[in-house]
């Protein structure tokens, strides 16, 4: 097994030589920021059920208690902040190495950490749309109940939030967007993730079959590690102190 500064090193030459990174980031990258993951063992979909909570079906059903629910979530993401790996990301960026990141995640904590280029497949939990006349806007602090569920500025029709939910297809313009960051890149760093949901799964393979090359950095082995040129199974924020000590 290398070690980590080994692996930082081989890491850092890759990025060094890369012409287009990305990366490409899920939960994990936010958990060390108190925000809780949807998988593994502590992961929220063990203690809720998503055909509840994250569904267009148990909104119909029920507005309110999926608003109290995101609401909840909402203030966890508020008093997150970002981690070490958010803001390194970010310092790539723009040192001009890495040219965007596309997250699975909705928290916005790239962008708080100065990330400009986020493309963000599952949408965000810090904003609403409208289900009738669909404008969206930023969510700025946690609603009390009473506030709940929100309703738009625009018509005073029933919002919600603006997340992907089970059964619902990606947005378009992410997807598309995504889709051709993958295609330019020679070079994916996916960090917190473990590839098991589709479509953003396969998407770091669309690079690899193009020639580039990968680098996993993830808390467990996931579908990436026997394909990646490196992997590092440990905390995200441990590889990037490391690594930016080197790209500095």
């Amino acid at each position: 097994m290398s070690s980590l500064d080994s692996i930082a090193r081989e890491a850092s030459r890759l990025l060094r030589e890369s012409k287009y990174a990305v990366v490409f980031t899920g939960s994990g990258i936010s958990a060390e920021a108190g925000i809780p993951t949807f998988r593994g063992k502590d992961g929220l979909w063990n203690k809720y059920r998503p055909e509840e909570l994250a569904t267009p079906a148990a909104f119909a059903t029920n507005p309110l208690r999926v608003w109290k629910w995101y609401a909840w979530r909402i203030g966890l993401v508020l008093r997150a902040q970002p981690t070490i790996a958010h803001r390194a990301i970010a310092e790539l960026e723009e040192m001009g190495i890495v040219k965007a990141v596309v997250t699975q995640n909705v928290d916005g904590l790239h962008q708080r950490a100065g990330s400009k280029n986020v493309i963000e497949l599952h949408g965000s939990i810090m904003r609403a749309r409208c289900t009738e006349c669909g404008y969206k806007w930023q969510i700025e602090r946690q609603q009390s109940d009473e506030e709940l569920p929100l309703r738009c500025p625009k018509c005073n029709a029933l919002a919600r939030p603006d997340v992907v939910w089970f059964g619902e297809p990606l947005p378009s313009d992410a997807l598309y967007a995504a889709y051709r960051e993958f295609s330019k890149a020679d070079l994916v760093v996916i960090v917190g993730t473990s590839g098991v949901v589709e479509p953003a799964g396969s998407m770091p393979l669309i690079t690899l079959r193009n020639g580039g090359k990968l680098i996993n950095v993830n808390l467990e082995r996931n579908r990436y590690s026997g394909i990646a040129t490196i992997s590092y199974h440990g905390k995200s924020s441990e590889f990037f102190k490391k690594l930016m000590s080197l790209m500095r």
